[in-house]
């Protein structure tokens, strides 16, 4: 799939579900955006907001004109899931930003979300654009239980910490999907792997851990990923989670020893960046930036368990 290219879902029993490679970080097949066509049509996260004008330009290929969209649903505030949305309701007046409630406030004032980003992801701040703050009246605070209703579809709201305190994820009954936000890893499709995803300041392992018991107990057949679109896992929703859990426990535990060996803490980061093998598929400096994104999130956590 190319940057910009919009698809159809069409995993298992999926309909009136399309998704976009808005091309994060230079990068093709790492951030996707979904769009449900329905009698309330709705975007399911907005991406970085530096490529905008592809999330324009596949609402109209979907045949979604921009008065019509009224669901702007954001997973979490990480400006990676939430950074175009300010772009987004702008464009679309008769849009609400369905935002969990724990992060509302950043997007009213995006000040606090910009400097906490640019601490964490450090020189990757060239591939971002600063938001635009979300209009008090267009913003509306949600939690796990809530439910919106799209007209076919409803998305069901299902809190999911482990990677951010503001992390939700959003259920899709009629599609047997889940929005799985950063909930489920990274999802490679090129090679058909899991990868973590372990960003600072408030990565938990244990509650992450958590996490995947409640996708398990949804029980979905498609599993949707902002990293990096659909995935069929029908029957085998738990090997599937279980995959990630030894992936998640197998990167501490290494982190842990290297943190052990080393005894220096930017010597460890130097390490994962340089070992990583994700380079042939998402490109050298990405690959590196995210290696080093996740050791530090690990350290963090480390330090709070410790």
């Amino acid at each position: 799939m190319e940057v910009g290219d919009v698809r159809e879902v069409t995993a298992g029993d999926c309909s009136d579900l399309y998704y976009l490679d808005t091309g994060m970080y230079d990068t093709r097949e790492y951030g996707a955006v979904y769009i449900l066509d329905d009698d309330r049509p709705a975007v399911v996260d907005t991406g970085i907001g530096t490529n905008y004008d592809l999330l324009r330009e596949a609402l109209a290929d979907v045949g979604i004109d921009r008065d019509e969209l009224e669901v702007i649903a954001l997973t979490h505030v990480h400006l990676d899931h939430a950074g175009g949305a300010g772009f987004l309701a702008a464009d679309c007046p008769n849009a609400d930003v369905y935002v969990p409630a724990i992060g509302a406030d950043h997007m009213a004032d995006p000040s606090r979300l910009i400097a906490g980003t640019k601490n964490a992801v450090g020189e990757q701040w060239e591939y971002y654009v600063e938001p635009e703050p979300v209009p008090r009246e267009q913003l509306v605070e949600i939690e796990d239980g809530d439910v919106v209703d799209l007209g076919t579809h409803e998305l069901r709201v299902h809190g999911a910490p482990g990677h951010a305190p503001h992390q939700v994820v959003f259920e899709d009954p009629a599609n047997d999907a889940v929005f799985v936000a950063d909930a489920a890893g990274i999802w490679v499709p090129r090679i058909e792997a899991i990868r973590e995803t372990s960003p600072p300041s408030n990565f938990d392992l244990e509650q992450c851990l958590d996490d995947l018991e409640t996708l398990e107990a949804i029980d979905p057949d498609v599993f949707c990923y902002p990293h990096f679109g659909p995935r069929y896992v029908g029957d085998d929703v738990e090997r599937a989670l279980e995959e990630y859990a030894t992936v998640l426990e197998e990167w501490v535990a290494a982190v842990d020893r290297k943190r052990a060996e080393l005894e220096d803490d930017e010597a460890v980061v130097d390490h994962f960046a340089e070992v990583t093998e994700m380079g042939d598929v998402w490109s050298e400096e990405k690959a590196s930036a995210e290696a080093r994104l996740n050791t530090r999130g690990v350290l963090g956590y480390l330090d709070r368990r410790d």
